[in-house]
């Protein structure tokens, strides 16, 4: 009792200090909470301006779908502000546990000393997941790619299926699914992202009038991109870029045309398919390959 009398003022005096601790981890927690909220508010808001002005800028306004693209950019930013939240927290109760500790007379020296050797064998241990961790970040908030995109990074060439902060999953044309690290992905080429082009280049025989078959040319693209069909996923009408080839018995025309993002596969097989028949009805005859002199004669011979 006499213990109690004498250390009690000590003792609430402790108590007021831990609560004070905990009271200002709590505000502190809360305050970068939010102000992580706002930059994730503001990185989405900044990017539909920018995709506005890219939608203004253009000839004809993209017809993306702007609440799917929107929705993206937002569960990118709530993915950024829960790590950064989580590792805030860490950081602040971290501290906070430490110091209430130092409030009952246990000394916090050799702590933080074990503390910084482990988190520097775990930092020599782990540098590959922390840095598949800062690729992840740093990729998120840029916007290289998402869920849906066909992307090529290098061995893996797909459709990306998911993304975390350490890994990407990428399913192939063969079905196969790719785990890639982030850390590993040193370059992207994202096939889905503001706009794409369909290139479909025509073998023309040698024989034919250039002049006479780009009119054919001309006349068919203009219907291709008129038809109601296929109007909607075309940023920019067709455009005959002109000879880009000549050999083996054939002069090829190219045919560019602008597109929605990931629509330039479709709109370049449907182009062919258009462009084929347009061809065969205005009697424009496409080049056959020229066989070597010994293939002939073997031919022949057979």
């Amino acid at each position: 009792m006499d213990w109690f009398n004498e250390n009690s003022t000590e003792m609430v005096s402790g108590l007021i200090n831990i609560a004070i601790i905990v009271v200002i981890a709590l505000v502190l927690r809360a305050i970068v909470g939010r102000v992580i909220d706002q930059l994730a508010k503001r990185m989405v808001n900044s990017r539909e301006r920018i995709d506005k002005a890219k939608a203004k800028a253009a000839s004809r306004v993209i017809k993306q779908s702007n609440d799917g693209r929107g929705e993206r950019q937002r569960q990118r930013a709530g993915t950024i502000a829960s790590v950064l939240k989580s590792v805030a927290s860490f950081v602040i109760f971290g501290i906070a546990f430490v110091t209430i500790l130092g409030q009952f007379g246990i000394n916090i020296g050799p702590i933080i000393a074990s503390a910084g050797v482990i988190g520097l064998a775990i930092g020599f241990g782990a540098q590959s997941l922390v840095q598949d961790f800062l690729s992840g970040i740093f990729m998120m908030v840029e916007d290289q790619y998402g869920v849906g995109d066909v992307v090529d990074v290098g061995d893996a060439v797909g459709t990306v299926e998911a993304v975390t902060l350490r890994i990407t999953k990428i399913r192939d044309l063969n079905g196969g699914l790719w785990h890639v690290r982030n850390g590993e992905i040193m370059r992207v080429c994202n096939m889905n992202q503001d706009w794409a082009n369909a290139v479909v280049e025509l073998p023309l025989d040698y024989s034919v009038n250039l002049e006479e078959a780009k009119a054919v040319i001309q006349r068919s693209i203009d219907e291709f991109a008129d038809n109601p069909a296929f109007a909607p996923k075309i940023i920019e009408r067709p455009d005959i870029t002109g000879v880009v080839g000549i050999g083996n018995g054939a002069v090829t025309v190219r045919v560019m045309v602008m597109t929605q993002p990931g629509d330039q596969w479709s709109i370049g097989r449907d182009l062919r398919a258009h462009l084929k028949a347009g061809l065969d009805a205005a009697g424009v005859r496409v080049a056959y390959p020229i066989l070597p002199l010994a293939n002939a004669g073997a031919s022949q011979s057979g």
